[in-house]
């Protein structure tokens, strides 16, 4: 059970930031002890996975922060997002780490079903953050976009090392996370549909 956790939350941590959850699994498994990668995820690990990654999570990261250049990026990250959680899941719930030391065979069996189903659960923050942001940054004319993405990169770093050493904590993190994206969403879009009537008064 708690592989299923850990490699659920670690998808949804994908559907934040692509790139946080497969850099953290292969930093944590190359440097710590706390994570094992099971047999076909090594590549996670490998110093040039690594550096890319890291190229990769600079240009989000400082795309994500910025009005307009945040939309087209959530665009592009439609299909990297989920492809990130499904991988992230199946490598995630097959390791070994500090909290799950035998993972159920029937995640490790490399069935597609558990890449298939990290790509679901990558797609739902994915698309509260890709709706909520556009209302967010005409709402706040910009400036909302470099905090939202800094509380979001943030989930998504916590998620991550959670995943692997507190799987339950992570769980309870995510839920609040996907929380916090529904009521934003929602009170973004009231305040959205207020606004014309307030000008008209």
């Amino acid at each position: 059970m708690l592989e299923l956790i850990t490699g659920a939350t670690l998808a949804a941590s994908a559907g934040l930031n692509a790139y946080i959850p497969l850099l953290g699994l292969g930093l944590l498994s190359r440097f710590t002890e706390l994570v094992q990668l099971p047999a076909g995820w090594g590549w996670i690990e490998n110093e040039w996975s690594l550096g890319i990654l890291g190229v990769l999570l600079v240009i989000e990261i400082l795309v994500d922060k910025v009005p307009a250049l945040d939309t087209v990026n959530d665009v592009l990250q439609s299909v990297v997002r989920p492809a990130s959680g499904g991988m992230v899941f199946a490598a995630g719930a097959a390791s070994d780490t500090v909290a799950v030391q035998d993972p159920a065979v029937f995640v490790s069996s490399g069935q597609i079903w558990p890449f298939v189903l990290g790509i679901g659960i990558a797609l739902i923050p994915h698309i509260l953050k890709a709706v909520a942001r556009p209302v967010l940054n005409v709402l706040t004319a910009g400036a909302g976009a470099a905090v939202a993405s800094f509380f979001e990169d943030l989930g998504a770093v916590a998620l991550t090392l959670l995943a692997v050493v507190v799987p339950v904590l992570a769980l309870v993190l995510l839920v609040v996370i996907v929380v916090w994206l529904v009521r934003r969403l929602r009170r973004a879009l009231r305040e959205r549909a207020a606004r014309p009537t307030l000008i008209e008064g």
